[in-house]
């Protein structure tokens, strides 16, 4: 069975990845799993059937990420657009990342631009606005824009980022009425979180392909295996 793992668990798993012994950079780790998501993304919602993609990136980690897809995305051969409110300025990385998206013609878009429902204006949504670091209620303007991915406003398929933005991770969905977003997709970073166990969408895949097994091994961690040269690996299949 795949092994789920707590907020705390992450952040240690995290930390130690970017600590001495193993060596690696945040814009390494945020560069692989932002590609895995572009792919996982490719692979169910091909631009043949889903050209027109949005990216929600939010002023962390899980933005970032959100990012980095974006741009794969766009050399994937799909109508990218993102929406990036509060821009980060704790790390010279997201300046980069935008630049890059900008150079491309990517076009970023204000959430007061934005209306329900999503679907008439892109066919899938990438939801890159909240990690496994986030507590409490989201605040303006993140409010507005989780709003918009909840199912009483008819939002077109979501892809959700290593969490569902809104969701608790270690307990899932803990909005009033269990009314917060509904992603067909979940593609976990590293390895599922708790939350995940709840997802009841159609696609799970884990993603970032850069666990080191001694690491592994250290929190018993039991993963799907990947194969060939995929990037991403699927924990479940369409109901």
């Amino acid at each position: 069975m795949t092994t789920h793992i707590s907020a705390a668990q992450a952040a240690e798993i995290d930390e130690k990845l970017m600590g001495p012994e193993y060596g690696f950079t945040l814009e390494q780790l945020m560069e692989l799993a932002g590609l895995s998501v572009a792919a996982a993304t490719r692979e169910v919602y091909p631009p043949e059937t889903h050209r027109r993609v949005l990216c929600l990136s939010g002023p962390g980690n899980n933005g970032g990420d959100g990012l980095v897809a974006a741009r794969h995305l766009f050399h994937f051969g799909y109508d990218v657009s993102v929406c990036y409110p509060k821009r980060s300025g704790r790390e010279p990385i997201y300046a980069r990342l935008a630049t890059q998206l900008e150079t491309l013609g990517v076009p970023f878009v204000d959430v007061a631009a934005l209306t329900a429902p999503l679907a008439a204006s892109c066919d899938v949504v990438v939801d890159g606005v909240f990690g496994f670091s986030f507590a409490g209620s989201p605040r303006a303007p993140f409010d507005a824009l989780l709003d918009l991915l909840t199912p009483a406003r008819e939002p077109p398929p979501i892809v959700a980022i290593d969490v569902p933005s809104g969701w608790s991770v270690d307990e899932g969905d803990a909005s009033p009425g269990k009314s917060g977003a509904r992603p067909e997709m979940l593609v976990s970073l590293t390895a599922p979180k708790l939350c995940s166990k709840t997802f009841d969408g159609a696609h799970h895949f884990v993603g970032g392909r850069f666990l080191p097994p001694k690491l592994a091994a250290e929190y018993g961690l039991a993963l799907p295996e990947y194969e060939g040269a995929n990037q991403c690996t699927r924990v479940s299949s369409e109901r």
